[in-house]
């Protein structure tokens, strides 16, 4: 069923759990349709006009119906009580320590996500509405000593697998819609609320951009900017035509089909993203970030390249 429905990759570790409830409730969806349809063509051919010329105003006696009704009723108790309640009060009850956790603050805004970390001394600075300018859109106070070291990005958010990511949620406008789908995590952003929200991710984005590896022929057309080569392509005369991780485009195809090569791999340079799913304004299309999992050592490596950008 889960191949059925097409469900993402998962990337975290309370993906499966989500991922068994949907296809559970298919299944039940999926009963119901051929159920009740079934029902209704006997109801159709039970009640036709040819066996039943004149209209009984008292009606059937069976109680086929109101069985199934209860049987559908007590379904749906067991999968919110048995099921949904116990996944929505892991999320609450079992909050990780932010001590264990990559804490980051994310604040959206027609159109972007801003994403605040914590720098080396992981305190995070003071803020201040104040200081919000277009190069400053969190208002950050740097003269504050915790927030120095503080980084921003605007729709690009970072963070290491393996280990807990704590994710404070803000707006500063309207009702935002914060979507990670590889991970399994949708909340709403309410202005003057800060929300939290935390998951595992388990896979790098080298690792999705792997799993998602497909074989394009050299004969289509590069419909897409955001694809990647995904093997290293060597022509006949040792010359390289195409290395792992260069973006594909239509020039290299042209140039990897005259030399012979009918097909190659590919897969999407960005893989994962942050998805806005509330309509928030004319400029909701541009309401969209890219997603970077990386390991731990990775993590810390892009965290001091950053913060050298303040030394600047």
């Amino acid at each position: 069923m889960k191949e059925l429905l097409g469900l993402p990759i998962d990337a975290s570790a309370h993906g499966p759990e989500l991922d068994s409830l949907t296809v559970i409730v298919h299944w039940l969806m999926l009963v119901l349709f051929v159920g009740w349809g079934l029902y209704f063509l006997y109801t159709l051919f039970r009640f036709r006009q040819s066996r039943n010329p004149v209209a009984n105003y008292h009606g059937t006696k069976s109680k086929i119906s109101t069985y199934g009704e209860v049987a559908v009723a007590i379904v749906e108790i067991v999968l919110i009580v048995g099921f949904a309640v116990p996944l929505w009060s892991q999320r609450v009850d079992d909050f990780p320590d932010e001590k264990d956790a990559t804490v980051i603050r994310v604040v959206a805004e027609q159109f972007a996500w801003n994403a605040h970390y914590a720098g080396k001394d992981g305190i995070f600075g003071r803020t201040d509405i104040k200081l919000v300018t277009a190069e400053n859109p969190l208002g950050i106070d740097r003269e504050d000593p915790d927030a120095k070291d503080d980084i921003f990005t605007i729709n690009n958010l970072n963070f290491p697998v393996n280990k807990p990511v704590i994710i404070y949620l803000s707006s500063k406008d309207v009702i935002h819609s914060f979507g990670l789908p590889l991970f399994r995590v949708k909340q709403d952003a309410i202005p003057g609320e800060r929300i939290p929200l935390w998951f595992i991710p388990t896979m790098t984005s080298d690792e999705i951009r792997e799993s998602m590896t497909w074989e394009m022929s050299t004969s289509d057309t590069v419909r897409y900017q955001n694809l990647a080569v995904m093997d290293n392509y060597i022509g006949t005369d040792s010359t390289v035509l195409a290395s792992k991780r260069d973006f594909l485009t239509q020039e290299t195809m042209d140039l990897l089909k005259q030399t012979g090569i009918e097909s190659i791999k590919v897969s999407m340079d960005v893989p994962t993203e942050i998805a806005c799913a509330q309509l928030c304004g004319l400029g909701h299309f541009r309401m969209r970030g890219s997603v970077n999992s990386m390991t731990q050592q990775g993590f810390d490596e892009w965290l001091e390249v950053e913060a050298s950008y303040l030394q600047q």
